[in-house]
C-alpha cells in the first residue's frame, strides 16, 4: 500500500535520490516529485484473483477497458495544470550539446512565465526542457511511453505518467497545450509534429502555435513541403503558414506561448524567477 504522503518526510526523501527534485512518489500510473506531490491522503485497494488463466487479460473488449482508463487517469492527472505548451524533441541529444542548452533555456522561459513545460519525459531534449522548468521551479511535466528499450520518466519531471498507448499519450500533448516547439528529432518527433499539424489543419483542434527550432535541421523537410507538396497541390498555400521556423529560443517561447493570455511579450524571459 502506498504511504499516505501527508506523512513522507520529504527532507529525508530527497537524501540519495538521483534527481534533484527529491524522491518520486507514485499514485497508480502517476508519478510527483518536489512540489506537485499531492498533500491530500489516498486509498487503495488490491483485488485478489484466483484465476488460473490471464488469457482474459488479452482480449479485446477488456483492452477497451484499458484504453478508457489510460484517459480518465491522464485527465484527472493534467485537468488542472494550467496553461502549458509542448517541447517535442530527440531523447538522443547528449547534454550539453547547442541543442540540449537551447531545449534547456525554453523550459526556463516558459516556467518563469508561469506557464507548466510538457514533454515526453525521456533523456534528450525532452530532459533538457524538463530540467529548465523544474529549476526555474516551474511545472515540469513527462507524459512517458512504455517502450523496451527506454530509460523511463527523467529525473526533472514533477508530474509525469507512463502510457501504454501512444493515441492516449498524444491526445494528453493535444489537449493540455497551449502551443507546440518541435526541436530536432526522429520519427517520434515527426509524428508528433504531423499529428499537430494535421490537427489544426483539419480544424479538429482550436488554433494552436507550432514553432520548429533549428532552421537548417528543418530546412530539407521544408523544401520537400513547399517544393513538392504544394507544388503539386497536396497541400494549400496556406498550410506553410501553420508553423513558424526560428534559430532563436527567446523567440520559440514568444511564439509558442502567444495564445495564452499574459504569457507573451512578458518582458526578459531570461531574467530570474
Amino acid at each position: 500500500m502506498l504511504e499516505d504522503p501527508s506523512t513522507l518526510d520529504h527532507d529525508k526523501a530527497r537524501q540519495g535520490a538521483d534527481s534533484p527534485l527529491g524522491t518520486a512518489y507514485q499514485r497508480g500510473p502517476v508519478m510527483f516529485r518536489g512540489q506537485m506531490i499531492p498533500t491530500d491522503g489516498t486509498t487503495s485497494g488490491h483485488l485478489l484473483s484466483g484465476e488460473d488463466s490471464t488469457d482474459w487479460l488479452h482480449m479485446d473488449p477488456w483492452r477497451v477497458l484499458r484504453i478508457q482508463a489510460e484517459f480518465v487517469d491522464g485527465f484527472g492527472a493534467l485537468a488542472e495544470l494550467g496553461p502549458a505548451i509542448s517541447i517535442f524533441g530527440s531523447a538522443r541529444v547528449k547534454r550539453n550539446t547547442p541543442d540540449y542548452i537551447a531545449a534547456e533555456k525554453m523550459g526556463g522561459m516558459a516556467a518563469r512565465k508561469n506557464v507548466a513545460v510538457i514533454t515526453g519525459g525521456g533523456p534528450g531534449i525532452m530532459e533538457a526542457a524538463n530540467r529548465g522548468a523544474a529549476l526555474a521551479d516551474g511545472v515540469s511535466v513527462g507524459l512517458g511511453i512504455e517502450l523496451p528499450h527506454e530509460q523511463g520518466i527523467n529525473p526533472y519531471v514533477n508530474l509525469g505518467m507512463s502510457f501504454r498507448y501512444f493515441f492516449v499519450r498524444k491526445t494528453m500533448f493535444v489537449k493540455y497545450s497551449s502551443g507546440i516547439i518541435v526541436c530536432p528529432g526522429g520519427f517520434g518527433t515527426m509524428d508528433e509534429l504531423f499529428e499537430c499539424l494535421t490537427l489544426v489543419q483539419t480544424h479538429k483542434t482550436a488554433k494552436m502555435p507550432v514553432v520548429l527550432y533549428d532552421s537548417e535541421y528543418w530546412s530539407g523537410l521544408l523544401d520537400w513541403i513547399t517544393g513538392t507538396l504544394q507544388s503539386r497541390g497536396m497541400i494549400s498555400a496556406l498550410d506553410p503558414q501553420l508553423f513558424k521556423v526560428t534559430d532563436d529560443p527567446t523567440e520559440a517561447v514568444e511564439y509558442a506561448c502567444r495564445m495564452i493570455p499574459g504569457a507573451a511579450g512578458d518582458g526578459d524571459a531570461s531574467a530570474t524567477r
